[in-house]
């Protein structure tokens, strides 16, 4: 299993960030893949996630600001992040899953005010 997350960076309260995770080495569609993150000092959270059959899940505190989606055939899952806040900065993680928790790199998101 193999999880490549990009698209992290820095930008202002209020701004937008699209994070993309490409995924490998599995049956992509057959599974329900998540993002999570984990700020400074701060235990890693659940943000999103998305099952095979497309059903969403959000932590309360990001929902109507992020979207989860992904692609099959491109084997990506995407968070779409919007208004964002200063307290979403953290590293982002895409996870899946199978039989074992399996993480990618991790990408930096840091919002400032």
């Amino acid at each position: 299993v193999q999880l490549q997350a990009s698209g992290g960076g820095s930008v202002q309260a209020g701004g937008s960030l699209r994070l993309s995770c490409a995924a490998s080495g599995f049956m992509f569609s057959l599974n329900t893949m998540g993002w999570y993150r984990q700020g400074p000092g701060k235990e890693r959270e659940l943000v999103a996630t998305i099952s095979s059959d497309g059903t969403t899940n959000y932590k309360d505190s990001v929902k109507g600001r992020f979207t989860i989606s992904r692609d099959n055939a491109k084997k990506r899952v995407y968070l779409q992040m919007n208004s964002l806040k200063p307290e979403d900065t953290a590293i982002y993680y895409c996870h899946l899953f199978l039989r074992i928790d399996n993480w990618g790199q991790g990408t930096q998101v840091t919002v400032s005010s």
